[in-house]
């Protein structure tokens, strides 16, 4: 097993002393995990923020081998960590992407609306110019694992988006995350109740 690719860094956790294992989509092979060594180190560490671009290199010696990983940076969000609601939005996600997807299943619409999600909360002067985007994720992670397609597009308007959202987290909770809900869930309690704040509810 060999793959290069570019790739949206979803998810890290530290694995041994200095290694991590990381969980990041690509649009041809999906969500992958991989080991990488020096993860945690003073080079490797900024590299592995959730929601950064990376050129990976994987290999394995088999399938049953977890494949080692070399990374390089392409794109950071680590700028927006400390935004506040910028880096719950980022936070969420990933943290959706690497829980709800199965690994090796290519879902290439879903690569893209990632990409096309971080990049409008990096780049939005407001809330307002990418929670439409949120919404559309989740619809489409619903939708493609086969829980959604319930709703139209809310459009611009903030009311409806904020109901879309809500909706759409009854059907995370309840169906899609229901044996894994506890700290991914977490992650969008603190976005929709920062979301809700800036809309005044």
């Amino acid at each position: 097993m060999h793959i290069r690719a570019p790739a949206i860094l979803c998810a890290s956790r530290a694995h041994g002393e200095h290694g991590a294992v990381i969980r990041f989509l690509t649009g041809e092979h999906g969500l992958v995990a991989a080991y990488c060594a020096g993860a945690r180190g003073r080079r490797l560490r900024p590299l592995l923020i959730p929601g950064n671009r990376l050129d990976i290199e994987i290999s394995a010696r088999s399938a049953s081998q977890l494949p080692f990983a070399r990374i390089e940076l392409l794109e950071s969000r680590g700028p927006w960590l400390s935004e506040p609601l910028a880096s719950a939005a980022i936070a969420w996600a990933c943290a959706l992407t690497a829980t709800a997807l199965p690994e090796g299943h290519p879902y290439p619409a879903l690569y893209e609306a990632l990409g096309g999600l971080l990049d409008a909360i990096c780049n939005a002067p407001s809330a307002r110019g990418w929670a439409r985007a949120l919404a559309a994720y989740e619809a489409g992670v619903l939708r493609e694992l086969g829980y959604g397609g319930r709703g139209g597009d809310p459009g611009d308007d903030w009311p409806a988006i904020l109901a879309a959202l809500r909706r759409q987290g009854d059907t995370l909770e309840t169906r899609l995350l229901a044996d894994r809900r506890g700290d991914v869930m977490a992650a969008r309690s603190i976005l929709l109740e920062r979301l809700l704040r800036i809309a005044g509810d």
